[in-house]
């Protein structure tokens, strides 16, 4: 802070002491009217107030703040706070507090983004990190704007092919917008155009482009960011995006603005996928996968999108496998459907992943039998194909060559109806690996009518909903009030925490939940919690301290499986806190407070 925002900070604050055993604060005390400054001693949050467990309770030590959100919303504190020793205390009031917020933006930021600001630093360390190896000539999180030329070239649907060209080579450039009356964008034409439609067919150079651009149906905004101009561009196969500013063209932007890259570039990546003719291609392009990820940390991308854009490749490879495997045995006459369920169903891959995928057809029910026996071997096929691609083959066989993850519409609606009906614990497992499926190929009008079907059966039974998150709250945070962090207890990695299980499960089950509980058709975990606050489920304060928990958890996650990765060692989801700096090892703690916290409002929500 600027050092009169100092001073006045200084000159307000008041100690206080707090014997051993004395409640600070708590609901009982009313609306939150002061900021406490840990000044030396132990602080101990509960959420029940006879707490007695690790699952409740956690620690705050010196230095710590409390309770900044209850402040902030003007409300009463949630949890209680007791001094587990003699604890000293600077306090400073509520009206203190709101003028330095309102003076200092500083302040502001780190009150209201604390757990951001910390994750923001992670990032920077990281990014500086891998940054070595790889160009750092531009930022996925620049603003499309920053990329787009002062001038940029378009023409009409009647320029002639020999104008549109004089214009790309007067502008140096490599393509050319068509615009209509309104300079609405309506269509591109790139020099590969004009080679594949114009010049091998020996098409007359006088013929207006209209005959030959390439429709525009994706669009950007100046405001937008690289990251998603780098997804259309996986996702479509395109060397080129859009950008439209009020309805009017504002500017191409090419695969060569956004990545100045030593070796992998994502479109060219992702163009390499979708034009592979064997197994063993994609296998070798598979690999590629962990230099991307070090240029795009390298490059700025966040966790998120880091997850997205490797989840993105995978899809593409996953579908040009699909077409391999028709070509070589042949494509069944039955049109089905292939989704990914788990981790790919939610657009949240990292570098570990194995096969969660099965199958949607629609049949008749005397026809069902015979087209499941018409699909399996292609879908065995396709399973050990991607296993030899590098996609494991699922250790609980939830996998399309599966007869149990080869279903019509009506047997994945009876499926769907038992597990909720019924609700066992094993179906309450199976909920939360396949309510998370996604179309990877295929009908999505059929799956989407599926997804309308399990929200419309799940909306209307609170108790297997109360059951899900009786069943979340088994997975809790590895935090303990004896020292930081507890452990696994795996035999194998005793002395280290599994960010799976403990780590980022609890943000998923949790926002899973929520979606349910709202009808929201998302299976990202984030998009999930974005839409659960529009719904207004949940409180937009806590849900962003999920999300930046959650983040870090992930990539946390990220750098552990590239470690082992590089080191040649199978990958696995156990830290060893331990080897955390003291930066590292204080945001992993305050994220696992704010899975505690996501818990807690499950708890509350179903009353358990």
């Amino acid at each position: 802070m600027q050092a009169e925002h100092q001073s006045f900070l200084a000159e307000r604050l008041t100690e206080s002491s707090f014997p051993r055993d004395s409640v600070v604060t708590g609901p009982e005390h009313g609306i939150a009217d002061r900021l406490y400054i840990i000044k030396q001693g132990r602080i101990r949050g509960y959420n029940h107030q006879n707490a007695t467990n690790d699952e409740s309770v956690w620690e705050l030590v010196d230095g710590e703040i409390f309770p900044v959100g209850a402040l902030l919303s003007h409300r009463k504190v949630q949890t209680w706070h007791r001094a587990m020793e003699d604890t000293q205390c600077f306090e400073l009031s509520r009206e203190d507090f709101e003028t330095l917020l309102n003076k200092s933006s500083v302040f502001h930021d780190f009150c209201t983004r604390r757990l951001a600001n910390l994750l923001d630093q992670a990032m920077q360390n990281m990014q500086a990190n891998t940054a070595t190896s790889v160009s750092e000539d531009s930022s996925l999180n620049t603003p499309l704007r920053n990329l787009l030329s002062s001038n940029p070239i378009s023409c009409t649907i009647d320029t002639s092919i020999k104008d549109a060209l004089l214009m790309i080579e007067s502008a140096q450039r490599r393509s050319i917008a068509v615009v209509d009356e309104q300079q609405y964008p309506i269509g591109i034409i790139t020099l590969r155009d004009v080679i594949v439609k114009v010049t091998i067919p020996k098409v007359d150079i006088e013929t207006p482009v209209s005959q030959v651009m390439n429709p525009i149906n994706d669009f950007l905004e100046p405001d937008d960011f690289a990251y998603e101009a780098a997804l259309i561009m996986a996702q479509r196969g395109f060397g080129h995006v859009c950008v439209v500013d009020k309805e009017k063209f504002a500017g191409l932007v090419s695969e060569r603005d956004l990545f100045s890259l030593q070796r992998v570039g994502l479109g060219n990546l992702s163009r390499a996928i979708q034009r592979s003719e064997k197994i063993d291609t994609l296998q070798h392009l598979s690999r590629d996968l962990v230099l991307f990820t070090d240029q795009m940390l390298a490059q700025g991308a966040s966790v998120s999108q880091l997850m997205r854009l490797i989840t993105t490749l995978n899809d593409l490879i996953t579908q040009q496998v699909i077409k391999l495997c028709e070509q070589q045995y042949g494509k069944p006459d039955i049109e089905y459907t292939w989704l990914a369920f788990g981790s790919e169903g939610r657009m949240e891959q990292t570098l570990k992943t194995d096969q969660d995928n099965g199958i949607l057809f629609e049949a008749e029910k005397n026809a069902v039998e015979n087209i499941r026996i018409q699909l399996l071997p292609l879908a065995e096929k396709i399973n050990h194909a991607l296993a030899q691609v590098g996609f494991p083959l699922c250790p609980g066989n939830i996998m399309a060559s599966n007869p149990e993850c080869c279903l019509s519409l009506d047997e994945w609606r009876n499926q769907f109806d038992k597990w909720i009906n019924v609700g066992t614990p094993e179906h309450l497992l199976n909920a939360s690996i396949f309510f998370d499926f996604r179309v990877l190929s295929g009908n999505k009008k059929v799956a989407s009518d599926l997804r309308k079907y399990l929200n419309d059966k799940i909306i209307k039974n609170s108790q297997f909903r109360q059951k899900m998150a009786a069943n979340a709250l088994r997975n809790r945070p590895p935090l303990g009030f004896l020292r930081d962090f507890t452990s696994s207890g795996n035999k194998e990695h005793p002395d280290s925490i599994d960010l799976k299980t403990h780590g980022i499960t609890p943000f998923i089950d949790a926002a899973r939940i929520f979606a349910l509980a709202g009808g929201i058709d998302e299976t990202n975990t984030i998009a999930r919690i974005k839409q659960a606050i529009i719904s207004k489920i949940i409180h937009k304060e806590s849900a962003e301290s999920w999300i930046e928990a959650y983040q870090y958890i992930q990539l946390l996650r990220m750098r552990l499986h590239r470690q082992q990765t590089r080191a040649g060692i199978d990958m696995n989801n156990f830290l060893d806190p331990d080897e955390l700096n003291e930066l590292e090892r204080r945001i992993l703690k305050e994220s696992f407070r704010q899975a505690r916290k996501i818990q807690t409002k499950l708890a509350l929500d179903y009353q358990l």
